[in-house]
């Protein structure tokens, strides 16, 4: 190993978050406009080859011990389980995660599990088909919960849901979620609202808070903080809360109100080969334009290395002078 990626303030990277696209066939209120945006170019995007070859550096240079291929809508990226197949075959294997909203994992999820799938997170905001629509503008309901059932069937475990509850619109079904998920055998996990939108129309004043989920949560369903699960927490976002006289557990992730920074072990490389230290963060390191310029592994550890040294300490949203990047977060991949 050349080295590993540590910041100034004692953290070291471990976990790499891959955009392999900026597509989606989604149109979430809370990421994009009805319209959509502008896509990527083919020619700015990664090749396969490409992302194995920085991925392999992560693994074998740089101590990356988890990949997780996100989008955009990672299902649209094609070729998806070649990929995974050869990040599987790398030297030094990872464990390899995706992050994607089930369109189309009814018929791939078996075909992903058996190139070396490891772990999967399957984006559900509501149970009703109508405020999916008015949450995603789109009428896929139906798709996402049969992709939710085929991941299961394929043998993930857990297979986690994740969800964002908006005011007046699905905060009402944090019971009805969590029931769901219960009789399904599926981990849910709340997040909190962040400002990652393309339109920039974020309002913490509007967020649901971690705190209100708990409160909601509480009045119908005894949760109990189990000490195994806190000392097990480490670098990991969700807080887990275990449903008393049941083994399932259900978590909060305070990404806004509670920010878990101190422990944060992930960086971001996005589809058109920019390494991002935070998901907040307003500059990039431009990977793709040495790696094709001909520079070594080395070399392109060696800026990887740099990059991920001058980490912020936090992602600053509290600070009066935050601001929200430039890209949305289907450009820079969850």
């Amino acid at each position: 190993m050349s080295g590993v990626l540590a910041d100034r303030h004692g953290r070291v990277a471990t976990d790499l978050r891959v955009s392999v696209t900026d597509r989606c066939n989604l149109r979430c209120t809370y990421c994009m406009p009805a319209e959509g945006l502008d896509w990527m170019g083919r020619d700015e995007l990664l090749t396969e080859d490409e992302l194995l070859r920085l991925i392999g550096i992560g693994t074998e240079l740089l101590g990356i011990r988890t990949v997780r291929l996100t989008g955009g809508e990672p299902l649209l990226r094609k070729g998806l389980e070649e990929l995974v197949a050869g990040i599987a075959a790398l030297p030094t294997r990872p464990q390899i995660a995706l992050t994607t909203n089930g369109i189309g994992l009814a018929r791939r999820a078996e075909r992903l599990v058996d190139a070396g799938l490891d772990r999967i997170n399957i984006s559900l905001d509501t149970l009703d088909a109508d405020t999916f629509v008015r949450l995603t503008r789109r009428r896929r309901l139906d798709d996402v919960l049969a992709g939710v059932a085929a991941a299961t069937e394929a043998g993930l475990q857990p297979v986690k849901i994740n969800s964002v509850l908006m005011r007046g619109i699905n905060d009402h079904e944090a019971g009805p979620l969590l029931r769901w998920a219960i009789e399904q055998g599926v981990q849910l996990r709340f997040i909190e609202q962040m400002p990652l939108d393309a339109q920039h129309g974020w309002d913490r004043d509007t967020m649901i808070t971690a705190a209100e989920i708990r409160t909601t949560l509480a009045a119908e369903f005894d949760l109990v903080e189990d000490q195994v699960d806190v000392r097990s927490r480490g670098s990991a976002p969700a807080e887990l809360y275990r449903i008393a006289g049941t083994a399932h557990r259900v978590g909060i992730i305070a990404a806004v109100s509670e920010p878990f920074c101190g422990a944060c072990d992930r960086v971001r490389l996005t589809a058109d080969g920019q390494l991002r230290n935070c998901l907040f963060a307003r500059t990039e390191q431009d990977l793709r334009s040495r790696l094709r310029s001909g520079a070594t592994d080395q070399q392109l550890a060696d800026q990887w290395i740099a990059a991920v040294a001058i980490k912020r300490p936090g992602h600053g949203i509290d600070d009066p002078s935050f601001l929200q990047p430039d890209r949305p977060m289907s450009a820079i991949g969850g």
